[in-house]
């Protein structure tokens, strides 16, 4: 039998009206921990990206 896995769309806020990004991911909560710590070089770091806004299955 396949092995089923479950993926998220999600999206993140710099702040209210701020820049936005949207990931995919299939560990949502580590994810966020990456983007609230900055533990990731790039786009998020640089622009402060860390409040997610929306995710879904």
């Amino acid at each position: 039998m396949p092995r089923v896995y479950a993926y998220f769309v999600h999206i993140l806020a710099s702040k209210r009206n701020g820049t936005l990004y949207v990931g995919v991911t299939s560990d949502l909560y580590g994810r966020m921990v990456e983007h609230r710590d900055g533990l990731i070089p790039g786009f998020t770091k640089h622009h402060g990206v860390k409040t997610l806004v929306y995710f879904e299955a």
